[in-house]
């Protein structure tokens, strides 16, 4: 399958959001994911089909020289094709660029592939947030990675 990795734009909003709703128990909506588009703030990227399908994305905030990645998402049936692996190390070459020296995200706990991936890029486990996920509750890992 062939695609590419942009930068989300407004029309991709729409899209974006029947993932949320595929992926999340709750689920962004599109006014929120409009707030993370590409500015002085954000970096919001998007794996892109040659016909115009979102089949997955990421997105960061950061402040100076700190990020936190507030989303990862894959279309589940385009998981386990490498697409979050591509589109998280697009963000981290971004992150790079920009003079970010310090990336964190909070992942759930059960959720060992996920854990797996961000390790493989550097992420280790700094802490946890109490009952930080709803539907199911569930407590959140804080994984960070130094980029230097």
């Amino acid at each position: 399958m062939e695609y590419s990795i942009v930068d989300a734009q407004a029309r991709h909003i729409p899209q974006l959001e029947e993932l949320e709703k595929q992926c999340f128990s709750v689920p962004w909506t599109g006014y929120q994911l409009k707030g993370q588009l590409k500015d002085n703030n954000h970096e919001f990227i998007v794996a892109e089909s040659s016909e115009g399908e979102v089949l997955g994305y990421v997105c960061m905030t950061y402040v100076l020289d700190e990020g936190d990645i507030s989303n990862v998402a894959v279309k589940p049936e385009h998981r386990r094709l490498h697409l979050g692996t591509e589109l998280i190390a697009a963000l981290i070459n971004r992150a790079e660029a920009l003079g970010i020296v310090r990336i964190s995200l909070e992942v759930r706990e059960n959720n060992y592939p996920a854990q797996k991936l961000y390790s493989n890029f550097g992420f280790n486990p700094a802490g946890l947030r109490k009952n930080y996920y709803e539907f199911p509750k569930e407590n959140a890992i804080i994984m960070v990675k130094s980029m230097k």
